[in-house]
């Protein structure tokens, strides 16, 4: 206690900590580096010549793959707004060749008809479509031992030979098998069909479902069910597992009546994209995905756009779920955008 003055006030010793002002300067320092990092952001969007929208609709199959294209774009040209939409590769196409959107995501070979209409394409990425059962079917156990042939495939959606799970497993289930096909106009059910053996979507029986999320959700809540699907929409793209409830049915290549161990490769997704990437999985299964416009395009946001996924978007596609195209086939796209 001290003493200070002929008033005798008392006085106690203050201590005074420097943790405030530590604190107020470091918070100085953030807002000034946000303060330069807002300027630096608007100098880019100042200097950024690309500026507009690109709009894109079409296949499923592309779908979300365009989306982490159009994020990761959007991150490097602020300026440019890109809306996307799903709704089916006959829709993509429709829409391309209507000039109701930029640029059409497409899931199948153009045919002829497409081409003499000025459908111009460009090849983006690899995918696969798989057969899927729920994980409830009755036979899973043999499905997963024996799997099935093409010809089986054959009898059960195109001439309904087959009509029960015992006949596919060679059990005695009376079950009667439930297929699954796409209602929409796409590239997964032609290119099913041409794998089983026929050309077009409508060669395939089974009863009609709008999209890949439709396909799924029915053969997952269906015991009994049997449909094809997107390599996005059997994985999980986090954990690189079957989603819950599915299950692939594998392709026995050989036909000798089991799965061997070099057609066992659907437990994860990184061993079915490596199978795909290796010729082991059977094609055309294994098909090219599209980016289609009428005629070449013009608005330089799309042909950056489109330039940017030859080159750098590519590396995005392993951690999306698809297979990275040839480099013959890059070169190839990038000397048509020239």
């Amino acid at each position: 206690m001290y003493f200070y003055g002929q008033n005798k006030l008392p006085m106690t010793k203050k201590y005074t900590s420097p943790l405030p002002f530590i604190f107020i300067f470091l918070l100085f320092l953030i807002l000034l580096a946000g303060c330069d990092q807002r300027n630096n952001d608007n100098a880019a969007r100042k200097n950024d010549p690309l500026k507009g929208k690109i709009t894109i609709s079409g296949a499923f199959a592309l779908y979300p793959l365009t989306v982490k294209w159009a994020e990761e774009f959007q991150k490097l040209h602020p300026n440019v707004t890109i809306n996307i939409s799903a709704g089916g590769a006959g829709k993509g196409m429709a829409d391309a060749l209507s000039k109701m959107v930029d640029l059409g995501m497409y899931s199948k070979e153009l045919s002829p008809e497409e081409r003499a209409k000025g459908a111009w394409f460009l090849a983006v990425a690899r995918d696969a479509v798989l057969p899927t059962v729920s994980s409830g079917n009755p036979v899973l156990k043999e499905l997963k031992m024996k799997g099935m042939t093409r010809e089986m495939f054959y009898k059960v959606f195109i001439t309904g030979e087959i009509k029960t799970w015992g006949e596919v497993a060679g059990t005695r289930s009376t079950d009667i098998v439930q297929a699954f096909t796409r209602s929409d106009a796409c590239g997964a059910a032609e290119m099913w069909a041409k794998y089983i053996g026929k050309k077009k979507q409508e060669d395939l029986l089974g009863l009609g479902v709008n999209g890949d999320p439709g396909v799924a959700d029915a053969v997952r809540k269906t015991p009994t069910g049997i449909g094809y699907n997107n390599l996005n929409f059997v994985y999980d793209m986090q954990t690189r597992q079957v989603y819950n409830g599915l299950e692939v049915v594998p392709i026995d290549i050989n036909g000798n009546g089991h799965i061997d161990p070099e057609e066992n490769f659907y437990s994860t997704l990184d061993g079915v994209m490596k199978a795909i990437k290796e010729g082991q999985y059977p094609s055309p299964p294994g098909r090219d995905l599209y980016l289609v416009s009428a005629g070449k395009p013009t608005n330089k946001n799309c042909i950056a756009f489109l330039r940017w996924i030859l080159t750098d978007g590519q590396k995005y596609l392993t951690e999306a779920g698809y297979i990275t195209l040839p480099e013959e086939k890059i070169k190839a796209g990038q000397d048509k955008l020239k």
